[in-house]
């Protein structure tokens, strides 16, 4: 089994920073790719940005020049680097993972509410 386990979030001022963090661990072959999704009331999650273990990055076009992916493969994590936050940046993010264990397959984390104020 494996487990994404995110740290950070919380409340910022418009135009501020917050920095998103996540750690895979449990039975882990490898990791194909990681990155960070969001969603608010009503609206389906979409991709904020993603990483694969190479470092090739996908950002949507919507964080593009504000927000920056970066990963750690030697410690299975992911960080996410928002800044010049927006107000609808609010929204509760989720740390995403493609992994081999005994298969490939996908993981998500809990989840961890960014609320940024106007």
């Amino acid at each position: 089994q494996v487990q994404l386990v995110e740290s950070g979030g919380g409340l910022a001022q418009r135009g501020g920073s917050l920095r998103l963090s996540c750690a895979a661990s449990g039975i882990i072959f490898s990791i194909n790719s990681m990155g960070w999704y969001r969603q608010t009331p009503g609206k389906e999650r979409e991709l904020v940005a993603d990483i694969t273990s190479e470092g090739t990055t996908n950002y949507a076009d919507s964080v593009k020049g504000r927000f920056t992916i970066s990963n750690d493969n030697a410690k299975n994590t992911v960080s996410l680097q928002m800044d010049s936050l927006k107000a609808e940046d609010t929204a509760v993010y989720y740390c995403h993972a493609v992994v081999r264990a005994l298969y490939l397959a996908d993981y998500w984390g809990k989840g961890t509410l960014v609320t940024v104020s106007s």
